[in-house]
């Protein structure tokens, strides 16, 4: 995807965020909203569009299969919809880059196409499972195929047709969700995914707003095949799991004061505002509105001392991508956090228990892991740890290419006693393109350094 090979983060200790930022549009609803404009009828304007590497990802594979896109340019995209049946045949495999989102919703959106379509990614994005996608879409009659492991490449063969099913998840997941719903869009009959627990609804939302019909009832979201959406105008909210990165950079360090505008707050999104404030966190929600309908507001985060919970299970599916931050504000907490019911976390970018318990470690945090969650002891970000730079009072961390990661550990610098050298960090610009320069501004000390 471009990315330059070794990128480095250099982290100072200590530091105050202040001021006012807007963190970049929302990942999930940027990848959604070139999907359904794609295959809607007539125009569609997009404004606020995340322009990171997984995104565009979504948006090259739709120039590939011949829908007319403008843009990105500061935001905005303009797309010529195609229709439900106008996508064409690529001229080869499409590169989903670092992006499970993508391969997995295009995995059900491609799975009714008369055409046959190899889908690939980076080496972190083969190394990810997609047979919890890919034997549902088998069941509504889908033609997938996979290596013997169950990952990348995907290789789609046309089909007659797909039928609608009646799905219940074993786990819950938004990208199983919606790739589901998405072939259901070119399925026959009604299509119905009932989920374990809450997921984020942008999917649903979304083709609402395309004007199409989505039944929801409790835990049961339905659809019925061969309707058809129609082109709108769409503002994306900025990211909530970007903003987590200052929600918790701003409580865990003294005399902050941040204000964060924008910020996309859907019920099935704000597991890390309820965790923070349960935790002690000083948080206010400003000027609450909608946009393309999604709720959105200004928040305001103050330093507050944060003691240490017991991470209840119906949060960590509106948390799951912004807990790795969430560990590096239990460090700092007073007390223990206690974390279970989280085994998705071991198959994301990098192992995301395993990758941060090593992390904290370098810091002197106590952990204990266990399958489907960890346990951290609170207290200062010390160098204590094994992994402590000589002299210098520090750590030095390894993000494994994991853009949260990395993010995670440059908002520990806020409380260490020593610098912070954080490797493997290239992959933040899938998420978040000018996270460093961004943070700087607010107050963080962060070099970005480029090989």
């Amino acid at each position: 995807m471009g990315q330059p090979q070794d990128t480095r983060y250099l982290i100072a200790p200590g530091g105050t965020l202040r001021g006012r930022v807007r963190v970049p549009g929302d990942k999930s609803i940027s990848h959604r909203s070139i999907m359904l404009a794609a295959i809607a009828e007539g125009e569609t304007r997009i404004a606020g569009f995340l322009e990171g590497a997984d995104a565009l990802a979504t948006l090259a594979a739709f120039r590939r299969l011949g829908v007319p896109i403008e843009g990105p340019d500061r935001g905005q995209v303009r797309v010529q919809g195609v229709g439900m049946r106008g996508l064409r045949a690529p001229d080869g495999p499409l590169d989903m880059g670092n992006s499970g989102t993508s391969m997995r919703l295009l995995a059900g959106l491609l799975a009714g196409q008369p055409f046959p379509v190899t889908l690939v990614g980076d080496r972190s994005l083969s190394r990810r499972p997609m047979r919890r996608v890919t034997d549902p879409l088998g069941s509504m009659g889908a033609r997938i195929g996979t290596t013997a492991g169950g990952t990348a490449p995907l290789e789609l063969e046309p089909v007659a047709r797909l039928s609608g099913i009646d799905y219940r998840m074993p786990v819950a997941s938004a990208q199983v969700k919606s790739s589901l719903l998405l072939a259901g869009l070119y399925a026959e009959g009604e299509t119905c995914v009932t989920e374990p627990a809450p997921t984020r609804d942008h999917t649903e939302r979304m083709l609402t707003a395309f004007g199409y019909s989505v039944r929801r009832q409790a835990s049961r979201v339905c659809l019925t095949g061969g309707g058809r959406l129609t082109g709108c105008r769409l503002q994306i909210p900025a990211d909530i799991s970007s903003a987590a990165f200052f929600l918790v950079g701003a409580s865990i360090a003294p005399g902050s004061d941040l204000l964060l505008e924008g910020v996309g707050v859907n019920p099935t999104r704000v597991g890390v505002i309820n965790l923070l404030r349960g935790m002690g966190g000083d948080i206010e929600l400003i000027d609450r509105r909608t946009a393309g309908g999604e709720p959105i507001a200004d928040i305001r985060v103050r330093h507050a001392r944060l003691h240490g919970i017991r991470i209840p299970v119906d949060q960590v599916p509106l948390a799951i991508d912004e807990l790795p931050v969430l560990f590096v504000a239990a460090a700092c907490a007073e007390g223990e956090t206690t974390l279970t019911g989280a085994e998705e976390l071991r198959v994301k970018e990098s192992d995301r228990i395993q990758v941060m318990a090593d992390g904290l470690a370098h810091l002197g945090v106590r952990t204990e892991t266990r399958p489907d969650g960890i346990r951290i002891t609170g207290g200062e970000l010390g160098a204590t740890g094994e992994g402590s730079v000589e002299g210098a009072g520090g750590g030095a961390i390894d993000a494994h290419g994991d853009h949260r990661i990395a993010m995670a550990f440059a908002i520990a610098g806020l409380r260490a006693k020593g610098p912070i050298e954080i490797r493997d960090c290239a992959n933040v610009e899938t998420s978040f393109p000018g996270f460093a320069e961004l943070a700087a501004g607010v107050g963080l000390g962060i070099r970005e350094m480029r090989r």
